[in-house]
């Protein structure tokens, strides 16, 4: 029996990367799990998992559209019998547009779905939740919502509301049994960042990725995936309200190139 046999799962953007591999991880140890995603990629990840013997539903939405987050709610319900898990995983990098040469248009498509999409999650599932006696809800933030140097300024901008979002839905949910805690991924491999991987093994610098971080290396989904799977299960029965930073020690010191006022990095 896996820890998750019979809980009903919900994650968002498991089309690639973190979303996909801890959908595989969970319906790995016999979680039902909904998966959803923008794109049609997210039936290969279905595929992946039916093929190995676990059940799991293929789901096309957006995730930061209301109507498709209560609608992705309600499937689980009708199909699973209720809500036990929501991983708030789906978001987008809005590209490293300087603070002063992004518009509000990127603002708002960048917060819609990094920040509203969670809150969403949360407001349509925590009720849920609350019928079965009690769940948990994870949201991927980023070490990029800690402080500056890891992220665009839209992206930061949305990942530190996400990581203040999980603490105040503790706060809200108190008493209810339904947790809420955050994620930040240093720099992993996964369809937001392969741009970046693929130049560099082009250009045969695929040493250079990550050495900024004390264990010299990039993550992989699975390692964000397995920190996921625990804040979901009962062993983290007293986390609550937390962003675990999961970066190979990044953010213990953030180094950053500096770029001055109105000149342009060289």
């Amino acid at each position: 029996m896996g820890r998750f046999q019979g809980k009903s799962i919900i994650v968002t953007g498991a089309g690639s990367g973190i979303g996909r591999a801890t959908a595989s991880l969970f319906a790995g140890e016999g979680g039902q799990v909904i998966a959803a995603d923008k794109t049609d990629a997210v039936n290969a990840t279905v595929a992946a998992i039916t093929d190995a013997g676990g059940r799991a539903i293929a789901v096309q939405m957006d995730a930061g559209i209301e109507r498709d987050v209560e609608d992705l709610v309600a499937l689980a319900c009708s199909e699973f019998g209720g809500l036990d898990i929501f991983y708030a995983n789906a978001g987008i990098s809005g590209g490293i547009t300087g603070l002063f040469e992004s518009d509000v248009t990127l603002w708002t498509e960048v917060l819609r779905v990094n920040l509203i999409g969670p809150f969403l999650a949360i407001k349509h599932a925590a009720p849920k939740m609350v019928d079965r006696g009690g769940g948990s809800i994870i949201c991927t933030a980023s070490v990029a919502g800690l402080r500056s140097g890891a992220g665009g300024p839209a992206y930061s901008a949305s990942k530190a509301g996400v990581i203040n979002l999980v603490q105040t839905s503790a706060q809200q949910l108190s008493g209810s049994n339904v947790r809420v805690n955050a994620i930040c991924p240093g720099l992993i491999e996964t369809g937001m960042t392969q741009r970046a991987f693929d130049y560099a093994r082009e250009k045969g610098v695929e040493e250079k990725i990550g050495r900024l971080n004390p264990l010299r290396r990039a993550g992989v989904p699975e390692e964000i995936g397995r920190v996921a799977l625990f804040l979901a299960s009962d062993e983290a029965s007293y986390v609550n309200g937390q962003a675990w930073v999961v970066d190979g020690g990044l953010s213990s010191s953030h180094p950053v190139t500096r770029q001055e006022f109105g000149k342009t990095a060289a």
